[in-house]
């Protein structure tokens, strides 16, 4: 399928056209594309056969996240990866092939929206999120209607970031409760809500940066509380499509559409990130002709400044499974270290025989990882230049 260029709208047009003349127009050309609409829509039938199937504790509770994980995501998972993107993005770099999945992600979240806005009343919100019996009651075919909205966004954003995820070649098992956390936290924003709610004000037009803020507005969600936790915080964050009213302009278009596109940015600043830290540590390995050097230089110059950042302890942990997989060495005695030595590190530079220009690059990289070097990462690099200049050679 073609991706279209992405029609959202800008803070104004060059033509001088308001942010809500933009937005009809973003409407009107993606409800006018037969071929996405029959998308969402047969994506949409397979998640109503889903919610018939809820229960009223399912939607109270928010197990409905973990059953949707099991049927829409794993399932998913299980046929799309790196091989299913190589055979229909041959010879393309990621960024463009992510940069389209977002486009194609932000049109069929709006599509869906507009789909479902006039099912949307207050009386289905309160319905939703009040209290009630603990039967197992079918869920009314009112409110099941505003629930496939919430399960077709939730599934696409999660789809979307995983997409991210494997265009980047970043691994992720979704049988591994870390690896899972994480992508729930990137794809619904949940571990870094404060970063994205300031980054939506620049990529959504003025008119809907009220609602945005308030679609994301509430305290950060801790992952550990638990799948079904996820699930009551994602249908109460979507009530805001339900209850606030916008003349002329879906609410449901919007809300779906503008979220998406943050979801789909905030995955690509996160996995290509992941992705370019995993690339240094492969050159990093690759060049070396002193792994094992290398691996300590490396950690003293991480914990130069006392503070171990996220990028840091990525990159170590690549630097020491990719010298045990390529040069098979397990270092036991650096597993151990809780403080590093540097009289250590400058014992075993001196007992070096060889060039250890490899070393001195390595450890300006290691520095370089997390942005600009620090004045104290910058001391000890000077005394790792020096120290291996007068190695003998």
């Amino acid at each position: 399928m073609a991706d279209r260029a992405d029609p959202s709208a800008e803070a104004s047009d060059r033509d001088g056209r308001s942010d809500k003349e933009s937005i009809k127009d973003a409407l009107r050309q993606d409800l006018g594309s037969d071929e996405d609409r029959i998308v969402v829509e047969a994506d949409r039938d397979e998640i109503k056969e889903f919610v018939k199937k809820l229960t009223a504790d399912d939607i109270r509770s928010g197990g409905w996240f973990t059953k949707l994980l099991e049927q829409g995501v794993r399932t998913y998972a299980d046929r799309v990866d790196w091989r299913y993107f190589q055979e229909r993005y041959a010879g393309v770099p990621p960024d463009a092939v992510v940069d389209q999945r977002i486009k194609m992600a932000v049109r069929y979240a709006g599509i869906e929206g507009a789909l479902s806005a006039s099912a949307y009343t207050a009386a289905i919100a309160l319905t939703l999120t009040s209290g009630g019996g603990a039967s197992p009651a079918t869920v009314p075919a009112a409110a099941a209607t505003v629930l496939v909205d919430v399960v077709y966004l939730s599934q696409l954003q999660i789809r979307l970031a995983y997409d991210i995820a494997v265009l980047y070649r970043i691994e992720i098992d979704l049988s591994d409760p870390e690896d899972l956390w994480h992508l729930i936290g990137v794809a619904f924003t949940i571990r870094s809500g404060e970063a994205v709610r300031e980054s939506v004000i620049k990529i959504v037009p003025p008119l809907v940066r009220p609602l945005i803020r308030m679609f994301y507005k509430g305290a950060v969600l801790q992952a550990a509380r638990g799948l079904p936790v996820v699930g009551r915080y994602l249908l109460q964050r979507n009530v805001i499509k339900v209850g606030i009213p916008l003349v002329g302009v879906p609410l449901a278009y919007l809300i779906n559409r503008y979220s998406t596109k943050v979801v789909g940015r905030h995955a690509r600043a996160v996995y290509r990130n992941q992705a370019r830290v995993a690339e240094v540590a492969r050159q990093l390995v690759d060049r070396t002709a002193h792994p094992r050097l290398m691996l300590w230089v490396s950690w003293l110059v991480i914990n130069a400044d006392r503070h171990l950042g996220d990028d840091e302890a990525l990159l170590f942990r690549h630097l020491v499974r990719l010298v045990r997989e390529r040069h098979g060495i397990v270092d036991d005695e650096l597993q151990s270290i809780v403080d590093i030595t540097p009289d250590d590190v400058w014992q075993m530079i001196a007992d070096e025989d060889s060039d250890l220009s490899d070393v001195v690059d390595a450890a300006k990289r290691v520095a370089m990882i997390d942005g600009e070097i620090n004045k104290h990462e910058r001391v000890v690099l000077d005394v790792i230049s020096q120290r291996c200049q007068r190695a003998p050679g």
